[in-house]
């Protein structure tokens, strides 16, 4: 019981204990509240205190910045009017002696007018602007000056020898003329034509001259981009126009380019008008491979960077020379057709061909459109304008109507000039294949080639069968047949006609051929045959006859004297008329010569052998038996030789 009081006294001891802590803690606490308390007090007055000094350290700081924004400002703006007062006295003392310098005093002029356009707070700046932007008129107006007074310097015609020079060898002239391509000639082409020759010079390599120096077309780039930056394409256009055109002009006048219209055509003998065009095939080549090239390759540079204004340019400046060449190729193409212009026609579209890639290429963009469908136009209208004479000249075959007068049955004149003109066509082959297609759908151009020279041919067969019926001797008639038809024959089989006619084309004609031969025989060898047939030599009474074993039991050898002078007479008729007619062929002639002597000889050998000594033993035998075989066929060996013919022998 003790203990547990004595435990009950600790613990309130403890709890009053306690209870003092707790209260001097409140003692402290609100001691510390109330220093703090005093502190705010004090900061809030320190603060208020502070407050002015730190708002004029803020604006003392703010000036500070101002200032020297505003020096650094001032410093760009003297900077500027610094170099504005550069660029003037550069502009003020002109291009010719720093051109380089005065480029770059423009470049200057306009970053100064950008600089003060964005800066128009500045009081002056509308001023400045303005002096600058009159300046920099008067700058571009010297620029343009010193542009035109360059290019002139620098732009000079070329001469014939220089464009020349860039021609593959194959095309440079032996000579001072610059075309020797057509000679004068007779009905048909006088010219070497090959297809394999197109070929050579379609991938041959052209050199265009350099028109102008190298190292100046930098500079004259510069001067045309200023003018363009200042808006000035107008007037570098009408400088570079006037300038390069006539330049261009004179280097195709230089060359022997003739402007030439459809009347000029007209009135020109065709020996003269064939060697013309000749020339201006050859003058197309150089005017574009080589001069319109160059001229290209000058507006690209000079103007890079301004696509349209280079196309522009171009088109101007070439529009004039173009004009001049293609308008020669209009006048021939609308000319009055006739059959020896078809191969000038085919050369002349064959060339037109040949450029049209470096046409599309070289006069490229829309302001070229007009030259480009130009160009076209003349390659369409001479494919139009050759088909057309193609037809013309089959036309013309089947109804010429000379009356050229062949005396000896030889070839035709006409038939030579159709052959040879047909085998020209074949040197034309893959060029007429593409005249074809372009008025033609589908295919079958070659066939249609075929076609065509089988109607000329049978056109021309036609027209001789109508000149054959002038003799009067039947077997001219079918001497000359024979004649013409072989060497149609012999020419398709020497050419490339062969493979385009055909084997049934050639053995058809060769039977015909052949068909003649055999009327010639017929019509001139069976009257005389038959003097030397036993029929009508038996004898009828009056008159002596003699046997002598049965070969001529019961002739009459008066029969049979008048049979040899017959023959005789008839012979020497047939031999005499006979020699002045020609077989130009000799395989022909030896082989009709030989027909004959097949049918003759033997026939005679009979006819002597049986006969014969009837007469010998007769009077003066010799006048009636004249010639032995032998004679006859050295004789017959002198027949189709053209004798005694006033005109050449052909």
């Amino acid at each position: 019981m003790g203990i547990a009081v004595a435990g009950m006294d600790s613990l309130s001891d403890r709890a009053s204990m306690m209870r003092e802590a707790l209260q001097k803690s409140q003692t402290i606490t609100d001691n510390v509240v109330s220093i703090l308390g005093s502190f705010v007090s004090r900061l809030s007055a320190l603060e208020t205190a502070m407050r002015p000094t730190q708002i004029r350290t803020h604006a003392i700081r703010k000036a500070h910045e101002n200032i020297d924004k505003s020096l650094k400002s001032a410093e760009v703006i003297l900077a500027q009017f610094d170099l504005s007062r550069q660029a003037e006295a550069k502009i003020l003392k002109g291009p010719h002696e720093d051109l380089e310098g005065y480029l770059g005093a423009i470049d200057q002029l306009r970053s100064n007018i950008r600089f003060f356009s964005s800066n128009k707070n500045f009081k002056n700046s509308e001023g400045v602007i303005n002096h600058s932007n009159t300046l920099l008129a008067k700058a571009i107006s010297k620029l343009e000056d010193e542009f035109k007074q360059r290019l002139n310097s620098y732009s000079k015609p070329i001469e014939p020898d220089r464009l020349f020079d860039g021609l593959p060898n194959s095309l440079r002239p032996s000579s001072g003329s610059p075309g020797n391509q057509g000679e004068p000639g007779g009905r048909g082409p006088s010219h070497n034509h090959s297809e394999h020759q197109n070929v050579d010079l379609e991938t041959a390599v052209y050199t265009p001259p350099t028109l102008i120096p190298p190292r100046i077309m930098p500079l004259l780039h510069d001067l045309a981009k200023q003018m363009v930056r200042a808006g000035h394409n107008q007037q570098l256009l009408k400088i570079y126009k006037e300038t390069r055109s006539l330049v261009l002009e004179e280097s195709l006048r230089k060359l022997g380019v003739e402007k030439l219209g459809k009347d000029d055509v007209q009135k020109m003998q065709w020996e003269v008008l064939e060697a013309k065009i000749g020339n201006w095939i050859h003058f197309m080549r150089i005017a574009v491979k080589l001069l319109f090239a160059g001229e290209r390759k000058v507006c690209d540079e000079m103007f890079e960077g301004f696509d349209s204004l280079s196309d522009q340019c171009f088109a101007e400046v070439t529009a004039s020379s173009v004009s001049v060449l293609l308008s020669f190729g209009e006048a021939i193409a609308r000319s009055k057709r006739s059959p020896e212009k078809l191969f000038v026609l085919l050369d002349m579209y064959e060339i037109m061909r040949e450029l049209h890639s470096e046409i599309e290429t070289i006069f490229k963009g829309k302001a070229c459109n007009e030259i480009r469908e130009s160009a076209l136009g003349l390659t369409k209208r001479l494919a139009q304008t050759a088909q057309e004479t193609f037809g013309d000249f089959e036309e013309a075959v089947e109804k010429d109507a000379t009356k050229t007068a062949v005396l000896d049955g030889t070839v035709h004149p006409l038939t030579s000039y159709v052959i040879n003109y047909v085998k020209f066509l074949f040197d034309y082959q893959s060029t007429l294949t593409q005249l074809f297609q372009e008025f033609e759908t589908g295919d079958g151009t070659v066939s249609q080639l075929a076609s065509v020279t089988m109607r000329i041919m049978q056109a021309l067969q036609t027209n001789l069968d109508g000149k054959s019926k002038q003799y009067r001797d039947p077997a001219l008639t079918h001497l000359f047949l024979m004649n013409n038809i072989h060497y149609m024959v012999r020419s398709v089989r020497r050419s490339e006609a062969k493979d385009l006619l055909g084997d049934d084309w050639v053995q058809r004609h060769r039977r015909i051929v052949q068909q003649h031969a055999n009327q010639y025989k017929r019509n001139a060898w069976q009257k005389i045959l038959q003097c030397l047939s036993i029929q009508g030599l038996t004898s009828s009474g009056g008159g002596s006859s003699v046997g002598d074993g049965g070969n001529s039991s019961g002739v009459s050898r008066a029969l049979i004297k008048d049979r040899f002078k017959i023959f005789n007479m008839q012979f020497e008729e047939l031999h005499q008329r006979q020699s002045q007619w020609t077989v130009p062929d000799t395989e022909l002639r030896e082989s009709l010569r030989l027909a004959v002597a097949e049918v003759l000889l033997p026939a005679y050998r009979s006819f002597l052998k049986r006969f014969g000594p009837l007469v010998e033993n007769g009077k003066n035998p010799q006048k009636y038996v004249k010639y032995t075989a032998e004679d006859l066929e050295r004789m017959l060996g002198e027949f189709f030789e053209g004798k005694n013919i006033n005109e050449p022998k052909r």
